[in-house]
């Protein structure tokens, strides 16, 4: 399983699209150079064959959805593919010229930009053996050599040099992924994040239905201005840190909305369970205060909000609605307690 991990392509989409327009271009340099080098009847047979085949698979990568053809490892044998055809035209055609085996380059390239390191390891590899084995036994020995060095060494070096340009964005996309969808200062989830959770959690909801607990911190407006808003952060900060010892990442999504507001979306909940859960919550943050660095303990209170949609829906507003007037049904009962939206 992990060997067929290593061989598929980093975006599908992406992929497929570039090799459906290199084996397009492929088809199209195939054909005129079919057209203006003279051949005997084989070789030119041959050629034809292989405008026949690139054509094919252009069409076959523009028509089938890609993620079908990553899971089958399509890229890595459109790649090879590639490889095999440039060797087998440059036997036929007796051409050992610098831009015969320049076409090896396409595949190697297309490997080196779509696919992971074990494909491209295997791509690159194949072609130079291919290489090789064409130079050899077309070249004296001493002159297939140093073609094989010189040209195993520019595939080689290009390879290596989109690997370390692919792992360097890839790293840039995580992060800003990571900005997008956890909190720098909470480390919960974003809104972004909790948006695109209810919505598929909705979307599938499973037996027991989804709950949605809406918490605000009691009067946090009085913690800013006793303690500054320094305090106010490590406030939050240290909230998020007493829900996460009471929820468990696999049971539930935690988020900060904005400001002092955070959620918690419970997949598979039932309105009796997450009423439950809501006032564990609510003792557990009465009963962990926080204390700052001078021994100043502060102590939190907080209220909540909960709903909870028994069947799967689109309608994401409903829920979030439900939860915040329940929200401020138990701020104007006095805070410091967990207030149900009504069935």
């Amino acid at each position: 399983m992990r060997t067929l991990s290593a061989m598929r392509a980093r975006d599908p989409e992406a992929a497929v699209r570039s090799a459906a327009l290199i084996l397009a271009v492929c088809a199209a340099c195939v054909a005129g150079f079919t057209l203006l080098q003279p051949m005997d009847g084989p070789a030119e047979t041959a050629s034809w064959v292989g405008v026949a085949v690139l054509g094919a698979a252009s069409v076959l990568c523009r028509v089938v959805p890609a993620e079908r053809l990553d899971r089958v490892g399509a890229g890595v044998f459109i790649a090879l593919g590639g490889v095999v055809l440039a060797c087998s035209l440059n036997l036929l055609t007796e051409d050992t010229s610098a831009a015969a085996q320049a076409f090896l380059a396409f595949p190697v390239l297309w490997a080196a930009a779509h696919l992971r390191a074990g494909a491209i390891a295997l791509v690159t590899g194949v072609a130079i053996a291919g290489d090789c084995v064409t130079l050899f036994l077309m070249l004296p020995a001493e002159a297939a050599a140093v073609d094989v060095v010189f040209f195993g060494a520019v595939l080689v070096v290009m390879a290596l040099m989109l690997v370390r340009a692919n792992r360097v964005q890839d790293r840039l996309v995580a992060a800003l992924r990571e900005q997008a969808t956890v909190d720098p200062l909470t480390r919960l989830t974003t809104r972004r994040g909790f948006e695109d959770a209810l919505g598929r959690t909705l979307a599938l909801s499973g037996p027991g239905g989804t709950a949605l607990v809406l918490i605000d911190v009691d009067s946090f407006k009085r913690i800013n201005d006793t303690h500054g808003h320094p305090v106010g952060d490590e406030v939050l900060a240290h909230l998020a840190g007493v829900l996460r010892g009471k929820v468990r990442a696999a049971d539930a999504v935690l988020s900060r909305l904005g400001g002092d507001e955070l959620a918690v979306l419970m997949p598979g909940c039932s309105r009796e369970v997450a009423a439950r859960r809501a006032e564990e919550l609510l003792e557990a943050v009465r009963a962990e205060p926080l204390v700052l660095p001078d021994g100043t303990v502060v102590p939190l209170s907080i209220s909540l909000g909960v709903a909870h949609a028994a069947r799967s829906s689109q309608d994401r507003t409903s829920l979030y609605t439900a939860a915040d007037s329940a929200l401020y049904d138990a701020k104007r009962a006095g805070r410091g307690r967990v207030s149900l939206a009504p069935a």
